[in-house]
């Protein structure tokens, strides 16, 4: 085989090969968002004085429907389903979703301690 033909012939499978890595492959999201940012903007957007209640159904049927597609809950959204049961008077429920969080995202282990020592007045360990 001549030189040139093989450069005929590489530069066509390189194409292709380069072609092909670039291609965008059908994945699942890692988190199922469903509701929370809208319900995050929503609260902030009041300035925190949006329904706790009304947001925490909407929160609770959204994870709800996360659960059911197999889909595992964002960074922060128990978190914030914490602070808006302890807003609607829920704490044990918020206690909960803090520890939920907490050991979800070990990262999160000091504000989530943070966050339950001011809601409990007491240090979790």
């Amino acid at each position: 085989m001549s030189r040139h033909t093989t450069t005929r012939l590489a530069l066509p499978i390189a194409a292709a090969l380069v072609m092909a890595g670039c291609a965008t492959t059908s994945h699942q999201p890692l988190y199922g968002w469903d509701g929370y940012q809208p319900q995050v903007y929503e609260y902030l957007k009041s300035s925190g004085n949006a329904d706790a209640e009304q947001q925490v159904a909407k929160l609770e049927e959204a994870q709800q429907k996360i659960e059911q597609r197999g889909q595992a809950l964002p960074p922060g959204y128990r978190a914030h389903m914490g602070m808006l049961y302890a807003k609607a008077g829920q704490d044990e429920k918020s206690v909960a979703a803090l520890t939920a969080e907490k050991t979800t995202f070990p990262e999160s282990a000091s504000f989530m301690d943070f966050l339950l020592r001011t809601l409990t007045g007491k240090a979790s360990q």
